[in-house]
Order: C-alpha cells, then structure tokens, then sequence
C-alpha cells in the first residue's frame, strides 16, 4: 500500500526517509516544547534543557505571602503564622492595639460596676440584700454589653484589615495600616452588621435552649429535671454540631465582603458555593490551627497560674493581706492581662489569616484564580497602566479586554 503523505525532514529534505536514507520511516521531528502555565520573575529564569532538548519545569512564581498556585497544608500554616512578622505594624500591631483597648474597657467598666454593686450589697440590711443583688447583676449584664459590642465593632475592623492584608501580600505588596482602612472603606460596615447578626443568632438559640431546659426544670418536678438533663446534654451537642457546621460554611464571608465587595446576602452565597465538597478540609483547618493557638496559649499562661498562688503563699503565709502582697498580686494579675491580650491579638491575626488563605485556595481550585493573579503580576511588572483587580468578579459573559490587561 502506498502512502502519499508527505514528510518533512528537519534539514528539509522529502518525507519517505529519516534523514539517514533508510526509506519507509517517517522522520523523527523535534517535539515542541509545551507552553509554561506559569509566569517566570525576571532574574530567576528556568532550570536548565536536558540532553534531549526539553526545557525544564519552571516553579509557579512567589511574589509575596505564598506560591501563585493551590495551596496545601504546610502552606497555609506556614503562611498564617509567617503574616505576623511580614507585616506586623497593620496586623499584629494593630489587633494588639484595638482589641488590647476594648479589652481593657471591658474589664476596666466591669470591674468598677462589681466594686459598686457588692459595696452596695454589703452595706445594706438583710431585708434588702436579695434585692440589691440581683439588681447588682443585672447592672453588671448591662454594664458589660456595651464593652461586648464595642469588642465586636473592633474585631470586625481587625477581621478586615487582615483578609486585606493577605489579598496583597499575595500579590508581594506591603502596605501599611492607612493604605488597608483606605481599602477597607465602605466594607467595614457590613462586616460589623455580618458579625452582629452571627453573634445574635447564636444568642437566641443558645437562650431558646437554655430557656427550655429550666422551664422543664420549674415546673415538671423531678421528671422536668431529668428531661431538662437530657435536653441539655443532647441539645447542647447538636448545637454544637449545627453552629459547627453553619459557620464553618458561612466562614468565608468576611474574605468576601472585603475582597470581592459583595453584599451580606451575596456573601453568604459565595461562602456557601466555594466551601459546596471542601467543608471537612476547611473545618479541619480551621480547627488545627485553633488548636495550634490554644495549646501554645497554655504553655505560656500555665506557668503564671502555677507560680501566682506559691509567690503569694510565701510572702504573706499568714493571709494577713499585706501592702507587699497586694502589690505582688496586682503586678501578676497585670501581666495575666498583658499575656491574655497578646495572644488574643495572636489568635485574631492567624486564624483571620487562615481563613482568608483558605479562600483564596479555593477559588484557585474552583475558578483558576492563580492564574488571574499570574497575569496581574506579569501585567504589573511591565508596567501596564490601569490593570483590573483580579480579586474582583467578573460580569459573566463579558468579554475579557485585550491589550495590556492582565485578563487578555
């Protein structure tokens, strides 16, 4: 059988021969080499050719926090924790500052309200002294709530200047506390409301349930008690497992609300859609590095609650409340506070970064965002003008704009 293609030989010569002049076999033509999906930075090139001409695998480029690539384990750890110390002024410094102040009001407002109200009750006459008291705790409930709302405002505000942080220390940029509020600007308030409504929400069922046990409780006698019991013990598991569930699925609408700049009810969308088959991987996250945090919080407070009731111990053996051990135990309860309020600072940073990580793998995983973040960084390097965020969503069906646009 004859065959009439044509074959063309590197140096040009008919196909029918290999170049060698042995007739009937094709010749054998250099294999292309495959396109890169990554970018290479200028100054780091590629790893060297082998023998047979293929270029070598070139590593997905690194601008800043973490590779232009999904994200494993060790990553996200390694980059949660690293964020403290890249940039620490607009995260650490300022969580320390803003949530050490509304800490510091929470205790300052109840402390002094407590001091008020047992004053009170110990100065009044037996008659009055049920009465007293249980107007002195509702005083301090109400007390409290303002200094609660006032940490819930200042931890939204910190939640957004971090997932700020990371979007651009992802792309190698290093702003400062100013440059992330002035990011931040029009989001904050939606971050404020998305955190009341999850902390009301979680209000009303814990007191719904809590109501239920002690009507059971009041008014069925001993079968109420054991009813009350076992609705306590299953209620509070399955609570446990539904607020585990719905805000670990819900976890992601901080990133959104910052990054994308979506609604409250757009967010919860998004949250609900990227996290749709990665839920375990998130929750187990979430959770190791919470772990991560409280052990190594332990390790550090233990000493202080072991040493704190021996150094009293021995320098007033007698309790007769001396000026030296009212002075030593003040000193010790300072610096409770002092450790207390640096790894809640800690905590807020990593977990926040963390999570904010999280959302940036998956959109990586489910909508190629490594790549848009590619072309941004080779957009930015060439020193095109007016390159698209590449964080922000795109209208579908609109066309991506050519020219020097990181979408071409």
């Amino acid at each position: 059988m004859t065959d009439d293609t044509q074959w063309q030989s590197p140096e040009g010569r008919p196909g029918g021969t290999n170049g060698a002049g042995t007739p009937g076999i094709p010749p054998i033509l250099p294999v292309p080499a495959p396109a890169s999906g990554y970018y290479t930075p200028p100054g780091q090139g590629s790893r060297p050719q082998s023998a047979q001409g293929q270029p070598g695998w070139t590593p997905p480029p690194k601008p800043g926090l973490i590779p232009l690539r999904p994200l494993d384990l060790g990553t996200i750890l390694g980059a949660s924790f690293r964020v403290l110390r890249r940039n620490p002024r607009p995260t650490f410094g300022a969580a320390l500052l803003l949530q050490g102040s509304a800490y510091l009001l929470l205790y300052a407002v109840v402390g002094l309200v407590t001091f008020f109200s047992v004053s009170r009750i110990n100065s009044s006459t037996n008659a009055d002294n049920a009465t007293i008291a249980a107007g002195s705790v509702a005083t301090i409930v109400l007390a409290s709530l303002v200094p609660v709302l006032l940490s819930a405002v200042v931890g939204a505000l910190v939640q957004g200047i971090i997932v700020l942080e990371i979007s651009r220390a992802t792309l190698g940029e290093k702003q400062t506390f100013r440059e992330l509020y002035g990011r931040a600007r029009g989001r904050i308030g939606a971050l404020i409301g998305w955190t009341l409504i999850v902390g009301a929400v979680l209000l009303v069922a814990f007191g719904v349930l809590a109501g239920l046990v002690a009507l059971f409780v009041a008014t069925l006698g001993v079968a109420g008690i054991v009813i009350g019991v076992l609705l306590g013990v299953f209620g509070g598991l399955g609570f446990l497992v539904v607020a585990a569930w719905i805000t670990t699925k819900l976890s992601l609408v901080p990133s959104v609300l910052m990054i994308e700049r979506l609604s409250i009810r757009q967010a919860v969308a998004r949250s609900w859609k990227l996290t749709r088959g990665s839920f375990w991987r998130v929750f187990g996250i979430q959770l190791l590095v919470s772990v991560i945090i409280s052990v190594i919080s332990q390790v550090v407070s233990a000493p202080l609650g072991f040493i704190a009731p021996i150094a009293i111990g021995l320098l007033d053996p007698n309790g007769q409340q001396g000026a030296v051990t009212v002075v030593v135990t003040g000193a010790l309860l300072v610096l409770t506070v002092i450790v207390t309020v640096v790894f809640l600072a800690i905590s807020t940073v990593v977990q926040t970064a963390t999570t904010a990580l999280l959302y940036v793998d998956l959109r990586m995983r489910r909508e190629g965002l490594d790549l848009e973040l590619v072309r941004f960084v080779e957009a930015r390097q060439s020193g095109a003008a007016g390159v698209a965020d590449p964080y922000l969503p795109r209208e579908a069906g609109v066309p991506a704009p050519a020219g020097d646009s990181p979408w071409a």
